[in-house]
C-alpha cells in the first residue's frame, strides 16, 4: 500500500527528470504499481482511511511521484457534474489540445509539494489523450482516447506533466488575463 511516506517531494531529481515508456505486455510488477497508484488515490478519499495511514487527499497521482520514472499514472475523482473518472493510465500523449487557456480556481496542489503556492497554472481548455487503460478486473490493457475538458482536462494535464519532470508550481503565474476559471468557485460550494 502506498502512503505519503512512499511519495517523494519537491526538490528530489527523479520529480523533474523525464519517465521511460512502460513496456508492454505489462510486467506483474506494473501491474501492482498501477494498482497501488489507484487505490492510493482512492484510499485519500475516505476519511477512515485518512486519518487511519495519514494520508493526503488527492485526485490522481504518478509513477514518478513515488520514485518509479514510467509513464503511468491513475486519476479517481469526480468532475463537477458529478460524472466518475477512475482512470490506471499507461504510455499517454496528448494529441490535441485547444489554443484556450484555462485554470483552476484558487490554485493547484500536489501530493510532492508540501508548501503553500499562491499563483494560477495555465492548461488547455481541452485535450484529446491517447494511451493504454489497465482494467484490474479483466487483466487487460487496451487502447483509450479521452476528449477532456474543463476540470477534468486539468487533472489529466496536471498528471501528465509529472511523466515529463514538470511541477505545477514550475508553471505559476499570479494572473492569467488571457485564460477564464474552469468553473466558479460559487457554484461548485453551493453544489456540495
Amino acid at each position: 500500500m502506498i502512503t505519503m511516506k512512499d511519495v517523494i517531494r519537491e526538490g528530489h531529481p527523479n520529480l523533474n527528470k523525464v519517465s521511460d515508456p512502460v513496456k508492454v505486455p505489462l510486467s506483474n510488477e506494473d501491474k501492482q504499481l498501477l494498482i497501488d497508484l489507484l487505490n492510493y488515490v482512492k484510499h485519500s478519499t475516505d476519511e477512515d482511511m485518512l486519518e487511519k495511514y495519514d494520508l493526503r487527499p488527492s485526485v490522481g497521482i504518478a509513477a514518478p511521484q513515488v520514485n518509479v520514472l514510467k509513464r503511468m499514472f491513475a486519476i479517481h475523482v469526480h468532475d463537477v457534474d458529478g460524472t466518475l473518472y477512475s482512470y490506471m493510465i499507461v504510455n499517454p500523449t496528448i494529441k490535441q489540445k485547444s489554443s484556450n487557456l484555462i485554470y483552476l480556481p484558487g490554485g493547484e496542489g500536489c501530493l510532492s509539494v508540501d508548501r503553500e503556492t499562491e499563483g494560477l497554472t495555465p492548461r488547455h481548455e481541452s485535450i484529446t489523450l491517447e494511451g493504454l487503460r489497465y482494467i484490474e478486473e479483466i487483466d487487460t490493457l487496451t487502447p483509450i482516447t479521452l476528449h477532456l475538458s474543463g476540470y477534468i482536462g486539468i487533472v489529466f494535464q496536471h498528471e501528465f506533466d509529472h511523466l515529463n519532470g514538470i511541477l505545477y508550481t514550475q508553471k505559476l503565474f499570479l494572473d492569467l488575463p488571457s485564460a477564464k476559471p474552469a468553473f466558479e468557485l460559487t457554484q461548485v460550494e453551493n453544489d456540495g
